[in-house]
Formats: structure tokens, C-alpha cells, sequence
């Protein structure tokens, strides 16, 4: 293990100093937190207002169905040709990826540099979302199960084109 040097020392002014070797949107990702923070801390304070009453639980469909459209709309936002346009300010186009999807880096300074890396990471972005799902599910049951619906009928459209591509191969051999 080196040594650090005395440049690369946090310091009160900079206490992420030295964190890594190639620069990081740090600041970037924590306006991200920051906002994050907000918009749930926000609507949890509208709904408390509208007279939403947290359940005591969620039901498990509801849990399993959310989580597939999660993961379905992190990959449309992420991911799809479609969406690059929403993309586009904050990255930059590196190849196709097959299915219809790119791969992005994120580009720019730390706050954009970081939008950038929200919006091509589907992981990250599945916090989000799940966060607005589960949100809409307490405050807006009707509506949001209707995005999720929908959402789940696309992922399931996918898959089953995935399972008619593997068989057409399957059967030509190739």
C-alpha cells in the first residue's frame, strides 16, 4: 500500500481529496442524493397532507409485479434506442448492444457527469423508480397498477421474443 501525498489529503474544503486516481462527479452524485432526498421527503409530506395512510403492508403481487415493471422501465430509460434523445445531453453513444439497446458513457461536468451516470445504469435508476412505484402504489393504487400493468405485458413481450429467437436458432442450428 503507498503513501498518500499531502496533495492528495482530504482536508476540510475538500474532504473527498485523494478518493480515487481518475476525477469523480462526487458533487454531482451528491446534488442527486440531495434531490432525491427531497422528492420522496416532498411527497411523503403531500400525501401525509392529502390524508394517505401508509399500509400496513404491501401485498406480494403487488411487490412482484412492480418489481418486473421496474426493471422493465430501467432498461427503457437506460438502455433503449428509443429514449437516447432523454439520453443524449448527458452522454455520449459508444456501440449498439443488441435487442434494440446502446451503450453510453456519461460525459461533462460533475452535475451532468453524474445525470449522465444515473441515466445509463439501470440499477441505479431501479431506486428511483421502485421509490415512484411503490409511492404511486400507496397514494395512487388504481393508476399506478395500470403503468405496472403495462410495463409487465412489455417485459413479457420480451421474453417471449427472446424464447422465438433462441428457438429459431435452435431449430436452424445456428
Amino acid at each position: 500500500m503507498t503513501q498518500p501525498r499531502a496533495q492528495d489529503e482530504p482536508t476540510l474544503l475538500h474532504p473527498a481529496r485523494g478518493y480515487a486516481d481518475e476525477p469523480m462527479p462526487l458533487a454531482g452524485r451528491a446534488m442527486l442524493a440531495a434531490g432525491f432526498a427531497a422528492l420522496v421527503g416532498g411527497g411523503t409530506l403531500a400525501a401525509r397532507r392529502a390524508g394517505v395512510r401508509l399500509p400496513e403492508r404491501l401485498h406480494t403481487g403487488d411487490v412482484v409485479a412492480a418489481g418486473v415493471a421496474g426493471y422493465k422501465l430501467a432498461r427503457i430509460i437506460s438502455k433503449d434506442k428509443v429514449t437516447t434523445f432523454a439520453r443524449a445531453p448527458f452522454t455520449e453513444y459508444q456501440e449498439r448492444a443488441g435487442r434494440g439497446e446502446v451503450e453510453e458513457q456519461p460525459r461533462g461536468g460533475p452535475v451532468r457527469r453524474a445525470v449522465g451516470e444515473l441515466l445509463i445504469c439501470p440499477y441505479c435508476l431501479s431506486v428511483w423508480i421502485a421509490t415512484g412505484l411503490v409511492g404511486g402504489l400507496v397514494a395512487a393504487p388504481r393508476p399506478t397498477r395500470l403503468v405496472i400493468g403495462t410495463l409487465d405485458v412489455v417485459a413479457l413481450a420480451d421474453a417471449l421474443q427472446l424464447l422465438d429467437r433462441a428457438a429459431a436458432r435452435s431449430a436452424t442450428g445456428s
